[in-house]
């Protein structure tokens, strides 16, 4: 996370005078997802973690910002109740590729069949990094039935949950723990139905440990992406990509967008910058294929400094997180707008009219 902040600090933005400049034009499109602002919502799983019902806050905030909002995967509410949130403001949908391919197939119909504008195929998690302070923590938000909204609510995978508990047969007994009974009662208020219910079933259970076994696929690889056009009539966005080798392999394989992502810097340590990484694959690819980036975007300023390197817009994630703990779907707004106000002013200071003005031209290396 921090190679994230010291990348922006390497670039200084240069002011310009006299310009004239009285108007600017923040719009801009995406894949035909009109953007009134180069800033789109990152996915962030588990978000229930920080408030009750989260995307669908998360969505009403994004909704009064005008702002597009890749629902995540990992999430505390099923996409079409976070989708009905957005209003006539678009949104994309965030897959983690399963082991199990019917449930890929089962996420990718209802994510179409709600109104998402794109699919977003992350990459990057198909094992979770080393975490110490979660290890520390005993974290593990998954396990106790927190951003799994999404497979709760699949038919497909409520299909699988049932054919486990079905294999299963009696359980062995195991000592009880007060840990054990917090975990059972956190998986009963996740589960969809009523607590007390959920409280002696052994569905939430079960549907914990099936997410935790076929959420992500450890043997993903470029044949897998390679079927996505035969399933899928979306426009298809890699989430993830920091080697320009792999940015050309995707524009090979005909993906419309990539986003340069190392995860927020939680996956692998001493990772590259997603900044660092975009100038090199904005270098590697040229100007015409679609790049997003993702990973370190604090400020306006950050965001004016990504579009100047290549980025044709930004995803923002921790921060608008700080402002639904703050103040709910409001919070959320109020980050955006802010970032917003912060990229606006910049650019009326450099004389920046609209966001194709924008080029490295305003930017010199830190010494």
């Amino acid at each position: 996370m921090q190679h994230n902040r010291d990348a922006f600090e390497r670039w200084r933005v240069v002011p310009r005078m006299l310009h004239g400049v009285t108007e600017r034009d923040l719009t801009t499109s995406v894949l035909g997802t009109p953007l009134a602002s180069p800033i789109l919502l990152a996915p962030i799983g588990a978000a229930s973690l920080v408030a009750g019902n989260s995307d669908v806050v998360i969505a009403q905030g994004a909704a009064a910002a005008g702002t597009p909002y890749v629902i995540s995967s990992q999430g505390s509410n099923p996409m079409e109740e976070t989708a009905a949130e957005m209003g006539s403001t678009q949104f994309w949908y965030q897959l983690y590729w399963s082991t199990d391919e019917a449930l890929v197939d089962s996420m990718i119909k209802r994510a179409e069949s709600c109104g998402a504008q794109a699919l977003v195929v992350t990459l990057d998690t198909t094992i979770l990094g080393w975490r110490p302070q979660d290890l520390n923590l005993g974290s593990l938000p998954f396990a106790r039935g927190h951003g799994i909204a999404q497979y709760t609510s699949d038919p497909r995978f409520r299909e699988i949950v049932q054919d486990r508990i079905a294999a299963a047969g009696d359980r062995p007994k195991t000592r009880v723990s007060l840990g054990a009974v917090r975990t059972l009662v956190s998986m009963s208020q996740q589960h969809p139905g009523v607590f007390g219910k959920n409280l002696r079933s052994v569905e939430p259970r079960a549907a914990v440990e099936a997410f935790l076994d076929i959420y992500s696929n450890p043997g993903l690889s470029w044949d897998h992406l390679g079927t996505l056009r035969d399933r899928t009539s979306l426009p298809i966005v890699l989430k993830g990509i920091l080697h320009p080798d792999d940015a050309r392999r995707a524009i090979e394989l005909g993906v419309d967008a990539i986003i340069v992502s190392n995860h927020g810097g939680r996956q692998v340590d001493n990772a590259i910058a997603s900044l660092d990484a975009l100038v090199a694959i904005r270098e590697a690819v040229g100007e015409q294929p679609k790049i997003l980036l993702d990973s370190g975007i604090r400020s306006g300023t950050d965001v004016f400094v990504a579009l100047a390197l290549g980025a044709d817009a930004c995803l923002i994630g921790r921060p608008y997180i700080y402002g639904l703990a703050l103040d709910g779907a409001d919070g959320v707004r109020q980050v955006i707008e802010n970032v917003v106000a912060e990229l606006d002013l910049t650019m009326a200071l450099l004389g920046v009219p609209t966001i194709k003005d924008l080029s490295r031209d305003l930017l010199l290396p830190a010494v």
